[in-house]
């Protein structure tokens, strides 16, 4: 029998929910997540850890830190405030 999960198809749309996921998926989600943005032409991007204690956001900055093809993140400006980070990505090049 396979103990493996079956694997959940996300919808590419800019905003990733981790509420849905297990924290140690995360490594591999984030920068996965944002490659499929990137390649359907979304360059800004909104990840959603929520607030509780803040361990999940500063594992999500840690990762966003370390990936070329982030221009810049920050918490994000509105009503979710520390709740969420917005990214923003370098568009694909052109060939």
């Amino acid at each position: 029998m396979n103990d493996e999960p079956d694997p959940v198809e996300i919808p590419i749309d800019g905003t990733l929910d981790l509420h849905t996921f297990h924290p140690r998926d995360v490594k591999d989600l984030v920068p996965d997540y944002l490659n499929a943005c990137r390649a359907k032409g979304i360059y800004s991007v909104r990840i959603i850890h929520g607030k509780g204690t803040g361990a999940l956001r500063e594992t999500v900055h840690a990762i966003l830190k370390r990936l070329p093809d982030v221009i810049s993140f920050s918490l994000a400006g509105d009503a979710s405030g520390w709740g969420a980070t917005v990214v923003e990505l370098r568009p694909e090049e052109s060939l």
